[in-house]
């Protein structure tokens, strides 16, 4: 696999994209300690974290111009930092019209709905565009209470959001508790258990709507059985429930394909879309559909609305990311490198051992590493972040490492990567010896 690899112009590793504005890291820990938070500015400085200045390709570069392999950010960077088709598009739309009135019809927002609906699962016709994930969850919880689907079934470790909506659905109560009450009538199931979703349906009938993502992004890259989601789009029906898949991570080519759903061939009544849905340039969440599930909103578009929702300037970046995810095979691209990845991680992983590694998962460029303890976890982070590899941690899931790196990794990237992880895993192991 990775001779197929191919080169990248913006991330090559010779610096000559040019030098990030100038910043004071002092300056900026104060500034964050006094006005953003107190609490991230101690974790930084105990951390010792640089700031994060420029970004090209699959790097970004620190206040030194020392470049980092992004293999991070949430799921946002599927197409790279700063592609330049996405950032064309972006420019474009900024020094014409980046925002509108929202009196007239806005012409970016029909192109960039018909784009999504034209990759989306078939019968998913209509779309709603948010400014997050979050804010497409709330917009998902409105419909479905909206054709009377008031009691919702959500999974442990499923993660949709903090908004208050989201925040009832999102399966971890240390985020929950501090602000109950949430929204009533919400029933936690396990993960990819089909007989408990089955009597979940048959206690909620026709007031029922699932809430789900293919695979658990934050709740640790936990992976369903086979057949799981076709199986609940047959219970769904069976019940008359509404099915809400979220693919806000794992959408847009991340999994190996378009959609998680498509894996099964399956389409949901809602499907949630957003993280790479713009390119990682701008921020920009959305519901996509069916007709009828939509009706409501179809009707009366004032029911629900955004003053910064559709807006021209994300609009462009999301028709240029769609472009170019398409041209250039990034779900195909994903699959290949993603499988490829998880054999080599696990390869250079193994030395482990049960004791400290628990498990190595993925599917595509969504890959976990779950280490014996949340601070082994931490450890991990840290020794790659040293060696100049940025990866995620999971917000439900502290001892599962993440990595999701851009489906344009090139092979000096696999080798860093790989380079990297092999000496983290030395560093670990030798807590092993006496």
């Amino acid at each position: 696999m990775i001779e197929s690899l191919h080169s990248d112009p913006r991330d090559s590793l010779d610096l000559a994209a040019g030098p990030a504005l100038p910043a004071d890291r002092g300056e900026i820990l104060e500034l964050y300690r006094r006005h953003v938070s107190a609490g991230q500015a101690r974790l930084a400085r105990l951390m010792e974290l640089p700031l994060e200045c420029r970004s090209a390709g699959c790097l970004v570069y620190d206040e030194n111009e020392t470049a980092y392999l992004d293999c991070g950010g949430y799921g946002v960077f599927l197409l790279g930092h700063c592609h330049p088709a996405v950032v064309a598009a972006v420019r474009r739309q900024l020094e014409t019209h980046p925002l509108s009135t929202r009196v007239m019809l806005n012409p970016e927002l029909a192109r960039a709905a018909a784009r999504l609906a034209g990759v989306a699962p078939a019968g998913l016709d209509y779309v709603y565009f948010a400014n997050s994930g979050a804010e497409a969850v709330e917009a998902a919880l409105k419909l479905a209470r909206l054709h009377g689907r008031r009691r919702l079934i959500a999974t442990h470790g499923g993660f949709h959001g903090k908004t208050f909506g989201a925040l009832s659905v999102t399966g971890r109560p240390a985020y929950q508790d501090p602000f109950r009450p949430l929204l009533p009538d919400v029933r936690f199931i396990p993960f990819g258990d089909v007989a408990a979703l089955a009597d979940a349906l048959a206690e909620a009938g026709a007031e029922g709507c699932l809430i789900c993502e293919p695979v658990q992004a934050e709740g640790g890259v936990r992976i369903p059985p086979p057949g799981y989601l076709r199986q609940a789009r047959e219970l769904t029906r069976r019940h008359g429930a509404l099915f809400v898949l979220d693919e806000i991570q794992t959408g847009m080519g991340r999994l190996g394909a378009w959609w998680g759903a498509d894996h099964e061939g399956i389409a949901p009544d809602i499907l949630l879309a957003g993280k790479s849905l713009s390119g990682g340039a701008v921020p920009v969440g959305a519901v996509v559909a069916t007709a009828e599930v939509f009706a409501p909103l179809s009707a009366d578009p004032f029911l629900h609305s955004s003053t910064f929702g559709g807006n021209p300037l994300a609009m462009a970046a999301v028709q240029a990311a769609i472009q170019a995810t398409t041209e250039e095979d990034l779900p195909g691209r994903a699959g290949a490198l993603g499988a490829w990845l998880l054999a080599e991680l696990r390869e250079r992983l193994a030395g482990l051992g049960p004791d400290l590694l628990v498990e190595v998962r993925g599917v595509g460029l969504l890959i976990g590493i779950e280490l014996a303890t949340p601070a082994l976890a931490g450890e991990l982070m840290l020794a790659l972040l040293r060696r100049r590899v940025v990866v995620s941690h999971s917000l439900n899931a502290h001892s599962v490492v993440r990595l999701t790196p851009p489906a344009t990794l090139t092979a000096e990237h696999c080798d860093w990567l790989l380079t990297a992880v092999a000496a983290a895993a030395a560093k670990l192991a030798q807590r092993k010896k006496p």
